[in-house]
């Protein structure tokens, strides 16, 4: 009889051995001949070595994994070898290969920016560039997915790859030879002083490099003059705990409780500060929306339930489930849920979910926007067995899942109109973008030497805005009436400027224009004045 995979078996020892965080709680794990471990392994053998078929066995054993966790939480989950391997990569700060950002068009590969001190700027490789080969391979032209262009550029550190590159106003074809490197993920998309005397830090998820990127970028500001601090953390999925604590810790006093971890077979354990922060003073404003999660509301929740700062925005996502990862041997994980996230006054993160229902899970972010909640603070109701106090002066906030601000912005829907939403679901307003930067990024670089002068006189030429109107019409996308079209240029305009400076520069210069026209953040510098 065939041999029981070394996935399964070792899955079902793993998910019934699982070490506790804590080490008081211990798993008790029966092995007797009638136990559920058997069961599960006679069926996988069974149908391995006797159905009338033939069977995968491995996508057997995976499906028999995925069926398994599909009865639980939302949250818990596996994922392939492949999967890991991408998600490890957005987490733990850097990944092998050449040190472009880049996008796609009309089936080229333009280069938006080599990484500053990157494997391809070190050999010459300039934003504008247009990759046409790789090692001697055509990816130009012959509808190659991204993800194949990706594969081929992509490999360990101090491999070489041989790239063919045509760049506008030089004839032929250029040849380099770029060694791949570890190339940094930041976790911070923007730092820049908002208005005198208040700094602006937007964290886009929290990675393994997050906190010092965190600590550079106070450093820059306190240089600059910060004396508050905005910590925008609007559409923050969440990340690593640690990286959280860490920062949370920077803005609360010695033995101020962060958060707290508590499961079935986890004992609680605490996060406490230290009382070495550089953020002890001055005021904070904490920003927050329905797409912000996790560690997110981790940080959010400590600096509400402590009294150090106020939180703006609408109620966050609600995920307060601890996940533990759990490898097997080709690269594959699960990540089961071991407890919940708890805030200093008591209040579970987590929103309520039904178990084996992910579906209804999904759809809860649009059930808020049915109800209204997401327009008005009225439509939200608390019961009362939802109520916690902070912990200095005693403000009423509620449990119930996620973290509700103690400013509610309400969403506007008339920011981007459906022409713009259109446009922008079929590239056109991207591509136009890059056309029009990679035509002119000489011209502008050399008028716009410095940001502050773009951003105080650059306008976005008539003609592109009138290009992805035309565009539009091509692909019968059309405003409604002149109202549409009039609130759809004015959006247009703003958006392209931020992308101009984005190419430009990075991406806080993109945030320092978009968020002028941000509710939450103008809010934000509204009550922090």
């Amino acid at each position: 009889m065939k041999i029981l995979s070394y996935k399964f078996l070792s899955a079902c020892v793993a998910l019934l051995s699982l070490a506790p965080v804590s080490a008081g709680a211990q798993l008790k794990i029966n092995f007797s001949g009638d136990s559920q471990l058997r069961k599960l392994q006679m069926a996988e053998m069974a149908v391995t070595n006797l159905y009338v078929d033939s069977v995968d066995e491995e996508k057997l054993v995976e499906d028999a994994i995925v069926g398994m966790l599909s009865k639980l939480d939302p949250h818990s989950s596996y994922s392939t070898a492949k999967e890991t391997k991408a998600l490890n990569e957005s987490l733990q700060g850097s990944f092998d290969g050449i040190g472009v950002q880049f996008n796609m068009v009309e089936d080229t590969l333009l280069i938006i920016q080599p990484v500053l001190k990157g494997p391809s700027e070190k050999v010459g490789i300039m934003a504008g560039d247009r990759i046409v080969t790789v090692n001697d391979t055509a990816i130009a032209g012959v509808k190659m997915s991204k993800e194949e262009i990706m594969k081929r550029l992509r490999g360990k550190k101090g491999t070489t790859v041989r790239l063919g590159i045509l760049r506008r106003g030089v004839d032929g074809l250029l040849t380099f030879d770029v060694m791949r490197d570890k190339i940094p993920v930041t976790t911070v998309d923007a730092v820049y002083m908002i208005r005198p005397k208040v700094g602006y830090i937007r964290i886009g998820n929290f990675g393994a490099t997050t906190y010092q990127e965190f600590m550079d970028g106070v450093a820059r500001l306190k240089e600059q003059g910060m004396k508050d601090l905005i910590l925008d953390l609007q559409e923050n999925g969440g990340g690593y705990l640690q990286a959280a604590v860490d920062i949370a810790n920077e803005f609360l006093h010695k033995n101020d409780l962060i958060v707290y971890t508590e499961g079935r077979t986890v004992e609680r354990r605490e996060y406490r500060a230290h009382g070495n922060g550089k953020l002890l003073n001055g005021k904070v404003m904490v920003l927050v929306n329905e797409f912000s999660a996790s560690a997110a509301e981790i940080v959010t929740g400590a600096i509400q339930d402590q009294d150090r700062g106020q939180v703006v925005g609408r109620r966050s996502f609600g995920k307060g489930l601890v996940q533990r990862p759990i490898e097997f041997r080709d690269g594959s994980m699960i990540r089961l849920t071991i407890a919940h996230y708890y805030t200093p006054s008591g209040r579970c993160i987590q929103k309520p979910y039904k178990k084996g229902d992910k579906k209804g899970y999904e759809m809860e972010l649009d059930d808020r926007y049915k109800h209204g909640e997401l327009y008005s603070a009225d439509s939200i109701h608390f019961s009362d067995s939802l109520k916690y106090y902070t912990l200095r002066r005693h403000r009423a906030v509620y449990g119930g899942g996620g973290i509700m601000p103690d400013f509610f912005v309400p969403l506007d829907t008339t920011r981007y109109t459906k022409l713009h939403r259109q446009l922008a679901a079929k590239s056109i307003i991207v591509n136009a973008n890059l056309r029009y930067i990679d035509v002119n990024r000489k011209a502008l670089q050399a008028e716009y030497k410095q940001f502050d002068k773009f951003n105080n006189s650059y306008e976005i030429p008539q003609s592109v805005i009138d290009g992805i109107i035309e565009e539009g019409k091509k692909q019968k996308v059309e405003a409604k009436d002149d109202e549409e079209l009039k609130h759809t240029i004015a959006a247009l305009k703003v958006q392209l400027k931020a992308l101009v400076a984005r190419d430009l520069w990075d991406m806080s210069q993109y945030f320092q224009i978009m968020n002028e026209t941000n509710d939450i953040v103008m809010k934000a510098v509204e009550l922090i004045k």
